[in-house]
């Protein structure tokens, strides 16, 4: 085995190649190019002979197309490539690549190489998908990873010869047009899943998942509380504990205008007349408390569309009385102020992952009146259906979205009996059941997927993917 002598770090040892390859440095085999940005004023959006790419668009694929392009003082100032250059980032995320099937032009976190005529673009490009490892090796030891120009040029790269290049590249190709098309089978039924689970919601609060409580009494021959009756009870005991300064103020009556009509024994009722409701605390560094502490608290990223998400849960310190005001209680339902758009109205059910939590501002909670009504139901509304409510009602700025309390209060829940309630919990909860399952199978495969494709990329570059080269060939 030919071996030419370059700079490898030591954590990345030299594999064995083919007697007939060698190792030699990328400067060895092409041009090297670190990427520019041309002023800001000469981006705009793609329309553009010559895209400009930025690390986002790198993403192991060919490259024909990006979000800016440049104009055509843009295009003088900039760093153009011809097509079958090969693009890898270099800063931040690094090992990312990308194939330039025509001109192109790329930023400063970006490092890119123009094959010579020894080596095809193709072989180039999947190699360079590679090398994270060597990057990541050979980085600058900051927060932010950075390889430069100097380091770039004196990555290791096994040289083959022309023609076992050729049917390497072929090779990969094929095997991965087969794993390509496996994954997009994949992803589609991941894509039916989500459409299944819409359905199975669209079906529960429509009173169409399971058998109503007004059919099945009529059947058995019984009476039964329909959701208006359960309303009064809710009033009842939202009357006992009324809290509030002043006089008690009696329900506002559920605006029903433009809302479908409800199954038999369901009812329409205003957020505000099932739940109370209470926005979090503010983040006030300036707050000067004696009784304040350290106490976790909810952020609107915690509080996802359908489950919370607690991988990292901050704490802030706030005083003992907000504490109490606060705290959240099993069963208490979560709402989204607000963000970008799609944040509006989003969220879950407190289900006490924590022995004790608070909810930030921009965080608002309702806490049932009456347990007789499945908090889990009334949030599938709101993360399903109550989305295009609240992005009607949200106010919008420049930047951001919101709903405030009083559109929140207003938000308009049907209401079904409680026995129904709760078969249709169970049959939601038992056939999301199965669908984290097969999702879970999904997930899986596709992992196994990025795996097999990792390993087919090792075959090819220790000369492992094809058959011994026949003698006498190139």
């Amino acid at each position: 085995m030919s071996v030419k002598e370059i700079e490898l770090p030591e954590t990345l040892p030299r594999w064995d190649i083919p007697s007939n390859w060698e190792w030699v440095s990328l400067s060895d085999v092409g041009q090297l190019i670190t990427g520019n940005t041309p002023p800001t004023k000469e981006l705009d959006n793609y329309g553009h002979e010559i895209p400009f790419v930025k690390p986002p668009e790198l993403i192991d694929r060919t490259i024909y197309f990006a979000a800016h392009g440049l104009s055509t003082k843009g295009m003088k100032a900039a760093r153009v490539l011809p097509e079958g250059a090969v693009l890898v980032s270099c800063i931040g995320g690094l090992g990312k690549t990308g194939l330039a099937k025509k001109t192109i032009a790329f930023n400063q976190q970006i490092n890119a190489i123009v094959f010579n005529e020894g080596v095809i673009p193709e072989f180039g490009f999947y190699y360079a998908q590679t090398l994270k490892p060597w990057l990541y090796s050979v980085s600058s030891a900051t927060t932010l990873p950075i390889v430069n120009k100097g380091k770039f040029q004196r990555a290791p790269f096994p040289l083959a010869p022309l023609e076992q290049q050729k049917r390497i590249v072929a090779e990969i190709e094929k095997q991965f047009s087969r794993l390509d098309e496996a994954v997009a089978n994949l992803r589609r039924v991941k894509a039916n899943l989500k459409r299944y689970k819409a359905a199975v919601l669209k079906a529960a609060v429509e009173g169409r998942l399971v058998e109503t409580e007004a059919e099945r009494a009529r059947r058995e021959g019984r009476d039964y509380e329909t959701g208006a009756q359960l309303l009064q009870r809710i009033f009842e005991s939202r009357r006992k504990q009324w809290k509030g300064n002043g006089k008690y103020k009696e329900p506002v009556e559920t605006d029903t205008t433009g809302l479908p009509v409800l199954p038999e024994g369901w009812v329409w009722a205003r957020l505000d007349t099932i739940a109370a409701l209470k926005g979090g605390i503010t983040v006030d560094r300036k707050r000067k408390d004696s009784t304040a502490r350290l106490v976790p608290y909810l952020r609107v990223a915690n509080v996802q569309r359908g489950y919370l998400d607690l991988t990292e849960v901050k704490l802030i310190d706030a005083p003992a009385s907000v504490i109490e005001a606060l705290l959240l209680q099993l069963g208490d339902i979560l709402f989204n102020e607000g963000g970008d758009r799609d944040k509006l109205g989003r969220g879950w059910v407190w289900e006490s992952q924590l022995p004790e939590c608070i909810h930030q501002n921009h965080v608002f909670r309702g806490r049932l009146f009456l347990n007789d009504v499945s908090p889990k139901l009334l949030s599938w509304w709101g993360n399903s259906f109550g989305k295009e409510y609240f992005l009607r009602e949200g106010k919008q700025t420049t930047n951001l979205a919101s709903i405030n309390l009083t559109k929140l209060s207003a938000f308009p829940v049907p209401l079904s009996p409680n026995e129904e309630q709760k078969r249709i919990v169970t049959e939601v909860d038992r056939r999301f059941s199965i669908f984290r399952e097969v999702e879970a199978q999904v997930d899986d495969n596709l992992k196994r997927a990025e795996r097999l494709r990792q390993s087919i990329l090792s075959k090819a570059f220790t000369g492992q993917l094809i058959e011994p080269i026949a003698l006498g060939e190139e």
